[in-house]
């Protein structure tokens, strides 16, 4: 009868799910062991399963397995009938599941039904933290409208909002649902994230290697409701620290222009700028030039000149790049570590750019090098901005951003 019972409920036969609760003595909240692979159903407290162990079956009451196949016709036979409408048989109640399937009818007759709209799972999320998918915002906004609180941090380790996880996932109609409702755009997780650190960090996929539009759009979001771009996590990293990391230039001309401040250091002392050639081997497919371009362009601390030999180091083979990073400065001084940073093959490939910069540093720069730095000190971190304004040529404008050109004069 069980099995019966099970399959009926599967293919949302109402009828016969009806029948046989009316003709035999099965208890309508029956517990059942169903196949739950994707864990749907499960919910376990942090630390109580290890990453490399999963488990394929759940336990679940018939209302639970009505959510999973979005049987709405036979959920509401056993509603009228009784069934429990808040039980946990495995850590989640019939909303949470239903959330978590992203089915708005289901959770509308959850809720008609009286389920709790800020009940807790076993592993400390409410139903909203349940809502991750884009079919999902009509549950929240079903879940808002009766209660539910779209500042509750999640009860665990983590300490999530359901602003956090909307922005992890990049969902943008939840950013703006959620905001709407009185969402705190600054609120802090267990790891001092703000949701746009999370959403900063979460805009590049590394499986794909390639950047989201749709994290970058919840980061304009969240800036135009008030984020504040200079808050740090626990590590004292900014959003812009996180989008340096992914040398993702598009989120930095974001931040920037809403005030980010590229002077801010993290922990180890390093700006942001320290963490786009730290990525270069790592993000071959991005343009580290045109982030560090970026970052000079609104006043981030430049390369002190000494240990310019580093920046060899790592970008000895690409020419623009040092050049960038050369003109930048006011000067450069000349130290036996300097030609020591540049491999033979390397200086034979771009020995005349390499000459002009072993002269640079022996030699004065000229005075159109040296106006240049000089306007861009004035300017500082508006450089960007009040260079455009400026009544020059547009290619004098590009040599004060620190275009290359090929040679250092």
């Amino acid at each position: 009868m069980k099995s019966e019972f099970l399959s009926a409920l599967r293919r949302n036969d109402a009828a016969k799910v009806d029948e046989i609760l009316r003709t035999s003595n099965l208890d309508i909240d029956t517990v059942f062991e169903v196949e739950d692979r994707s864990s749907t159903l499960a919910s376990y407290k942090q630390g109580s399963w290890l990453h490399s162990f999963k488990l394929e079956h759940s336990w679940a009451m018939g209302i639970h397995i009505c959510m999973m196949h979005n049987a709405k016709e036979s959920a509401l036979v056993l509603l009228e009938r009784g069934a429990a409408v808040n039980r946990k048989p495995n850590g989640k109640t019939p909303l949470h599941v239903a959330c978590a399937v992203s089915d708005a009818d289901c959770v509308a007759l959850l809720l008609n039904w009286g389920a709790k709209v800020n009940s807790v799972s076993l592993s400390g999320h409410t139903p909203l933290h349940y809502c991750t998918t884009q079919e999902s915002v009509d549950c929240a906004r079903q879940l808002i409208f009766q209660g539910a609180d779209v500042n509750n941090p999640s009860q665990n380790n983590d300490k999530d909002t359901p602003l956090h996880i909307a922005a992890c996932n990049g969902i943008s109609e939840l950013v703006g649902l959620y905001i709407a409702h009185g969402a705190n755009v600054n609120a802090f997780n267990a790891l001092m994230e703000t949701p746009l650190i999370t959403a900063a960090f979460w805009a590049m996929d590394a499986r794909v290697q390639t950047y989201s539009e749709k994290h970058h759009l919840v980061c304009r979001m969240l800036l135009d409701y008030g984020a504040n771009p200079n808050l740090q996590d626990g590590d004292q990293k900014t959003a812009l620290h996180k989008a340096s990391w992914n040398c993702d230039q598009t989120l930095m001309q974001i931040l920037l222009n809403a005030g980010a401040d590229p002077k801010i250091v993290d922990m180890s002392g390093n700006p942001a700028l320290q963490y786009t050639p730290n990525m270069m081997q790592m993000r071959p497919y991005c343009e580290p030039r045109r982030c560090l371009q970026l970052v000079l362009n609104y006043g981030a601390v430049r390369v002190y000149p000494k240990q310019f030999y580093q920046l060899l180091e790592i970008y000895h083979d690409d020419p623009r790049t040092v050049e960038l990073m050369a003109n930048s400065c006011g000067h450069l001084t000349n130290t036996p570590k300097l030609m020591d940073a540049i491999p033979k093959e390397t200086y034979k490939k771009h020995r005349m750019f390499y000459d002009s910069l072993v002269a640079s540093c022996t030699t004065p720069r000229s005075l159109q090098h040296l106006a240049r730095f000089a306007i861009r000190t004035a300017m500082c971190c508006s450089c960007e901005s009040g260079v455009k304004q400026l009544p020059l040529a547009q290619s004098m404008k590009q040599y004060i951003l620190l275009e290359p050109d090929g040679i250092i004069h």
